[in-house]
């Protein structure tokens, strides 16, 4: 018996994860530009391009020409200096920054200012577009 696994999405826009084990990972991250607006992969195409996995707690990301990165998964967010909010459409979302290695690490590859960032767990749930 075959059974049908979805692609899951821990960082929104970009590669997607083939396991059931991410579904509770499914776009928990999103990049942003400088004003805190999500970037999606129609501003952004080579967001698609980064491999990701999650492996041995952590959130593994590759892409072309850089090394890789990883972000520890679950971790308590019991530091308010770094909870700040983002902007999708309409929605303002509290978010905590991944740090700043995260933010050159994507600056760097999409050749843009950005920074990555990960839904705090108080945020609720978010409508994210088709």
């Amino acid at each position: 018996m075959t059974t049908m696994t979805t692609d899951y999405f821990p960082v929104a826009g970009c590669g997607g994860v083939a396991s059931d084990d991410a579904a509770s990972y499914d776009r928990r991250w999103m990049v942003v530009d400088p004003q805190g607006v999500w970037m999606s992969p129609v501003q952004q195409p080579d967001l698609g391009k980064i491999d990701v996995q999650l492996r041995f707690g952590y959130l593994v990301l590759r892409a072309p020409g850089m090394l890789r990165l990883d972000i520890p998964l679950d971790v308590i967010e019991d530091d308010d200096s770094v909870r700040t909010k983002a902007t999708l459409g309409a929605q303002t979302l509290d978010v905590v920054d991944e740090g700043e290695m995260a933010a050159v690490w994507f600056s760097t590859y999409l050749k843009q200012p950005c920074r990555l960032m990960k839904l705090h767990p108080e945020q609720k749930p978010v409508t994210w577009p088709g």
